[in-house]
């Protein structure tokens, strides 16, 4: 049954959604603080910070700061990868394996410490502003973040309780250490949730900004450019073969490539910049193997030279603890993709060719009969709330003419809001190629992370526990899971213990 849609429970949501992502980060940043209290750090090499290659950077200054206990405190936290995101926005990128960290969270950070927060500076020293910008910055994104999601969600679920409930979920996620740290997952969640919310909601020029920017944030932003492809692929197919105007296809085909190079466009042009850094104007003897490739990809060296990244190269005997880690996220992203094809088989083995008429007429964003007509029309939905009211009335009409409307079953709903919408399709599939990355190539550990922006996980999650009474205690096993995982994250990540 499609939920009444109210602008007044709209803004509420939002509120709430607010006051949820604010207190959850609240939560996480005083669970670090009292850990790194009363727990002995791992390591204690934190606080380390050799001068900079380069003469001319600040760190090269070795003055003592008037609070030096407050400047120790921030700079306490720069554990793992804030690491190398601090001594970036600090030093630039000085040796070949830095350039694994893509470069917006480091010049966010460099520009807020020398802006916004450059009055801290002589009191607490250069790094320890650094990486108090890194903290603002994160936390704030993770704000935003969560309120994109939640508008994301309301327009693809047309449901508003799942969609907060969901928001919700997102914002407890079991990776909630790592995005209230200095690494790159709260402003990858931000564009990605923004850009993909434009997109949908017709803003496609505002969408391949921050889907640009996303491949920016971490290396797997580039993938966001796979939801415009799939609306260029209906598009193409629905004007050349239903409304049968060639130039139309290929207007749309050039359309989305242009718009998904522009996407690539940042990530490509990170790595010229590595490789004019690292090979241009070296002898023959200083080249590195890469430079001499066919195709000089240093990202794809560095993960495997460096990381040992690699197709089944993590499996191993002593990775089962790794294994085990990861078993939650992992677990969790296969129900819901399995869940999703056996419920809708038809629409997610015809990667959506087979979609219903009826459901294409009634708001199914991404698909042809939907979005492209909109765009011909130059009336693309704005809402989820007028999407749900022509269904409504969609349905209205067909009843006062007698046609015969079709009732959903179990194996093959139509048109259904929700998580079980063709909507959702595209988002599953993003899920699939994530999720076998996660596992066959990628530590698998790090699954814990890569997956929690994944917007399907606490979609089918909020499905279950709100439409499935048999699966009620999916509600307490997802919340026991994220709130496991943020203590254990708190806990061992902040004190430089290996977590995910």
């Amino acid at each position: 049954m499609v939920q009444t849609s109210n602008p007044h429970h709209y803004h509420e949501n939002q509120a709430l959604v607010l006051k949820s992502a604010t207190f959850s980060r609240l939560i996480v940043l005083t669970l670090t603080i009292i850990y790194r209290i009363l727990v002995s750090p791992y390591d204690t090499s934190a606080p380390l910070n050799p001068p900079c290659l380069t003469p001319n950077n600040n760190n090269n200054n070795n003055t003592i700061p008037p609070f030096p206990r407050v400047a120790s405190a921030i700079e306490n936290g720069v554990v793992w990868d804030s690491v190398y995101f601090v001594r970036i926005a600090q030093c630039g990128y000085e040796y070949e394996q830095i350039y694994a960290f893509l470069p917006l969270l480091p010049i966010s950070i460099s520009f807020f410490s020398r802006t916004v927060f450059a009055v801290f500076l002589p009191f607490i020293g250069d790094r320890a502003v650094l990486a108090f910008s890194g903290y603002v910055i994160n936390n704030l994104a993770f704000v935003f973040a969560a309120l994109y999601f939640y508008k994301l969600s309301t327009i693809i679920l047309k449901d508003h309780g799942i969609a907060l409930q969901a928001t919700i979920l997102f914002c407890f996620n079991p990776a909630s250490i790592f995005y209230s740290s200095i690494y790159s997952e709260s402003l990858y969640s931000l564009l990605s949730f923004g850009g993909i919310y434009y997109f949908v909601s017709g803003g496609i020029n505002l969408s391949v900004l921050f889907l640009a920017l996303s491949g920016c944030a971490r290396s797997n932003g580039v993938l966001n450019a796979g939801y415009l492809c799939f609306q260029t692929m209906h598009q193409a197919y629905y004007a050349m073969f239903q409304k049968k105007r060639v130039i139309l296809a290929l207007q749309v085909v050039i359309a989305g490539a242009i718009r998904s190079a522009l996407i690539f466009a940042p990530f490509i042009a990170f790595q010229a910049y590595g490789y004019y850094n690292m090979c241009v104007g070296r002898s023959p003897v200083e080249l590195r193997p890469w430079c001499k490739a066919r195709v000089p990809l240093l990202y794809n060296y560095i993960q495997s030279h460096y990381w040992n990244v690699g197709f089944l190269r993590y499996f191993q005997l002593k990775q089962l603890p790794n294994f085990l880690l990861a078993t939650p996220i992992l677990s969790l992203a296969l129900c819901s993709v399995v869940h999703y094809a056996k419920s809708r088989p038809q629409i997610f083995f015809s990667l959506g060719f087979q979609t219903s008429t009826e459901e294409k007429s009634c708001g199914v964003v991404f698909f042809s009969a939907d979005l492209s007509r909109s765009k011909i029309d130059g009336t693309v939905e704005k809402s989820s709330v007028r999407v749900e009211e022509n269904f409504n009335l969609t349905r209205r009409k067909k009843m006062m003419k007698g046609d015969k409307v079709e009732i959903p079953i179990e194996s093959e709903p139509a048109a259904r809001p929700g998580y079980l919408s063709a909507s959702v399709l595209p988002f599953v599939l993003h899920l699939v190629f994530m999720a076998g990355t996660a596992f066959f190539v990628m530590h698998v550990q790090v699954a814990t992370r890569f997956l929690s922006a994944s917007p399907p996980l606490y979609w089918f999650a909020s499905y279950m526990m709100r439409h499935h009474a048999k699966c009620f205690r999916w509600g307490y096993m997802i919340w026991a899971y994220s709130a496991l995982y943020i203590f254990l994250g708190c806990l061992l990540f902040s004190n430089f213990y290996p977590f995910t």
